[in-house]
């Protein structure tokens, strides 16, 4: 049966007379012990279970035998702690009784605290003594044990070699670690074991065992041995060197460390493993540790560990052990803010952020490493600032495609008021010559009207053609020789009109000295022709114009300045834009598409110069500035100027018109007609080739997009028989551009008018062709 012997217990006071002694509760509480008072031994046995007492004081009642009993079965229940009998009288009384029963000690009474004291003090050191004896020997007990079972658990041996008689004194698992037999394990020369030893192992292990021989040091080797099963495994030997007068031993164990051995070879491959993929991934990898300030903010973290791709991405290198506030003083707190959250809460995040000191964008996504309250975060991060570009372009471009898109529809409604403008009198006109028709003077009036409006019209269509054809690239200059006073006084002469219509005033300075263009005439006075009409369009009635003209250097400057609206600041660039056109907050539209100025700086630009808008703002009036680049010295010459002919008329011609569109060539045949020719009508591209087969005109007027049959297959199918080569074949097209002039002549066609012709141009055709 075991006894709990506590190191410093309670005091177990038994008597069964109801006052407590004073003495005993005194002295124990003197010396600092709990006193537990009972008044029987039955009662005392209740606690035999619990806690052990350090000393057990039995009271003297009046029944000496029965007090006896008590002491017995106290010595009994509690045979490791001291028993003193206190209270029997002085005389009479059988002392020895007491002592028999198991009493150390027998204090009569009157009891004196001193000598209590003294006896008390005395058993409760004996006991204290002895308790932490036992308890020193329990626990070297235990220590052999755990060692016991960790040098079996561990698979260690132990070995002593007595170096002069060459003898090696191992215990049993020495013995087998070795692949020796048990009986072999005392007194088996070294190289016993050495033969055990892999032959790569062997001679660094022998080389050890010298020196720690040589120099007393200890002795580390980690070597192979071939084990029972016939594998290798990896043993760890340790070992000091003992000298006496005797000799020298060298005590030690060796500890199969296989297991470690195995375990050391996966960790290294999976850090290989690791390495490799971090080494190679494409995106940038750090380990951070992050600082924080003294109220536990994160303020900073430092750089621990990153891959090679890290600069790439950043542009950053020797980082590590470095702080990012040292390599970007200026790094926005926003970044610390979310890696410490990272870290206090071990929740991963994925975000996009800009870092303004490094001018990247990057895609991030960071994670605690280690547990909570680990300060490492790793990051796993993109440089995504091109692709952001991309994003912000895109938006800019959806953003312009929405504006263009806008502009387009008012442009197509401004479009539409602005066609139904000339339609308006043309239509007009039209009811009027009817109704008209014996008043001569009405007639021409009307006529006037309808020619005005019909060259507002063919002058929009022939903007919107020119627009096109810029804007795909397909406008071809004509540049020759011209004066740049004869451009600008075309550009007035054509102007004019309008100006005079609004009573402005124009004033037009001419450059003193000739100056000399190698450009296109038609174009340069189109520029200068529009930027006349805006000004006179956007002048309220009475105002002022001035056209100037000067060199500059090696550049021929022209100003055309105005009076009028103005515009405002933050539109002069805007102005030049497509479909643009300055509103003003009091004054209505001036009509118009808003393509004259894009079209005006097309064509600067495709004679070299720039053109650019001043104003001070509402109201104060505008300034265009043309800057145009004069020809040099190594410019060619200009050729002489040619002689202009008049054209030739030439009478009753057989003429035929070919057009899908009937009332188009019904007009033109009673124009030709008017002219003194002869000129039927053909309305599809097949009735074409029979009435030219027939009636073999001299010349046909053909119409190039029809239905069916195309008069571009119509001029192939006319050049491939020979029986009419003598037809001449001129184009009569709404398509005007040189890809559309060179697609007409590769069909075979003789000359190419666009849409509407004037009679004009139908005359010169006429002549030049026949």
């Amino acid at each position: 049966m075991n006894f709990a012997i506590p190191a410093r217990g309670r005091v177990l006071f038994v008597c069964e007379r109801p006052d407590d002694d004073p003495a005993v509760a005194g002295v124990a509480a003197e010396l600092g012990y709990e006193v537990l008072r009972v008044r029987s031994a039955d009662e005392a046995l209740a606690h035999t279970a619990g806690p052990g007492f350090a000393l057990i004081l039995a009271g003297y009642g009046a029944d000496a035998t029965g007090f006896a009993d008590a002491l017995r079965r106290l010595r009994a229940a509690f045979p490791p702690t001291p028993l003193v009998a206190i209270g029997p009288p002085p005389r009479d009384f059988p002392v020895e009784d007491l002592y028999e029963a198991g009493a150390l000690s027998v204090l009569h009474e009157p009891l004196s605290p001193t000598i209590l004291r003294s006896k008390a003090r005395f058993y409760l050191d004996a006991y204290a003594t002895a308790a932490e004896r036992t308890r020193t020997q329990a626990a070297l007990e235990e220590t052999r044990a755990r060692l016991e079972s960790t040098i079996a658990a561990a698979e260690v041996g132990v070995w002593t070699w007595d170096v002069v008689a060459d003898r090696v004194a191992a215990d049993r698992r020495m013995a087998a670690l070795f692949g020796l037999r048990p009986e072999d394990a005392e007194g088996a020369p070294l190289s016993a074991y050495f033969a055990a030893i892999h032959p790569d192992d062997r001679p660094a292990s022998e080389a050890r065992l010298e020196a720690t021989l040589a120099s007393g040091l200890p002795y580390v080797s980690t070597y192979r041995v071939r084990g029972p099963d016939g594998d290798w495994r990896w043993l760890l030997a340790r070992g000091r060197v003992q000298r006496s007068g005797a000799g020298q031993r060298m005590r030690g164990v060796v500890i199969d460390v296989t297991l470690q051995k195995q375990a050391e070879e996966r960790l290294q491959a999976s850090e290989e493993r690791y390495r490799t993929l971090f080494d190679s991934v494409d995106d940038g990898i750090c380990v951070i540790e992050m600082l924080y300030d003294g109220d536990g903010n994160p303020c900073d973290y430092r750089y621990l560990e990153t891959n090679p791709a890290f600069a790439i991405h950043t542009g950053l290198s020797d980082v590590l052990g470095k702080t990012v506030r040292s390599l970007l003083p200026d790094h926005e707190n926003r970044w610390f803010e979310i890696y410490g959250r990272v870290a206090a809460t071990g929740e991963a995040v994925r975000f996009v952020e800009e870092a303004a000191g490094l001018g990247r964008w990057y895609e991030v996504y960071a994670a605690r490493v280690g547990p909570a309250g680990s300060r490492k975060v790793v990051v796993l991060f993109s440089d995504i600032t091109e692709r952001r570009r991309t994003e912000v372009e895109l938006r800019r471009l959806a953003d312009d495609l929405a504006e263009q898109d806008r502009r387009k529809t008012e442009f197509l409604a401004t479009l539409a008021h602005e066609l139904r403008n000339p339609l308006a009198p043309i239509r007009s006109g039209l009811q009027l010559m009817r109704r008209s028709t014996g008043d001569p003077a009405a007639l021409a009036r009307v006529q006037d009207i309808m020619d005005r409006q019909l060259d507002h019209l063919v002058h929009l269509v022939d903007d919107l053609l020119d627009v096109a054809r810029i804007t795909r690239g397909q406008v071809e200059l004509k540049p020759e020789w011209i004066s740049l006073d004869e451009v600008i006084q075309a550009a007035v002469d054509s102007s004019l009109p309008l100006i005079e219509s609004s009573r402005h005033r124009l004033d037009l300075r001419l450059p003193a000295e000739p100056l000399q263009l190698l450009a296109d005439p038609t174009r340069l006075t189109q520029v200068v022709s529009n930027l006349l009409n805006n000004a006179a369009k956007y002048t309220p009635r009475g105002g002022a114009i001035v056209v100037a003209a000067e060199r500059d250097g090696d550049n021929a400057v022209i100003v055309v300045s105005d009076n009028g609206i103005g515009i405002p600041p933050e539109q002069l660039e805007s102005v030049f834009q497509m479909f643009t056109q300055v509103p003003h907050p009091t004054q209505r539209s001036h009509g118009g598409l808003g393509i004259g100025l894009s079209l005006v700086r097309s064509l600067v630009e495709l004679h070299g110069g720039t053109i650019t808008a001043a104003s001070a703002g509402i109201d104060a009036g505008s300034v265009f500035t043309v800057r145009l680049p004069l020809a040099g010295k190594d410019s060619p010459a200009p050729p002489p100027a040619a002689r202009a002919t008049a054209p030739v008329r030439q009478a009753d011609l057989r003429l035929l018109v070919v057009d899908d569109n009937r009332d188009a060539a019904e007009t033109l045949a009673a124009l030709l007609g008017a002219l003194g020719h002869t000129a039927p009508v053909a309305a599809d591209g097949h009735q074409a080739l029979r009435m030219i087969a027939s009636l073999r005109p001299q010349l046909v007027f053909l119409d190039i997009g029809m239905p069916g049959m195309s008069g571009y297959e119509v001029a192939q199918a006319v050049r491939a028989d020979p029986r009419l080569d003598g037809v001449r074949l001129v184009a009569l097209t709404g398509w005007g551009g040189e890809a559309d002039r060179a697609r007409s002549a590769e069909a075979g066609f003789d000359a190419h008018l666009t849409k509407p012709a004037t009679v004009a141009a139908i005359e010169e055709t006429l002549a030049r062709l026949t």
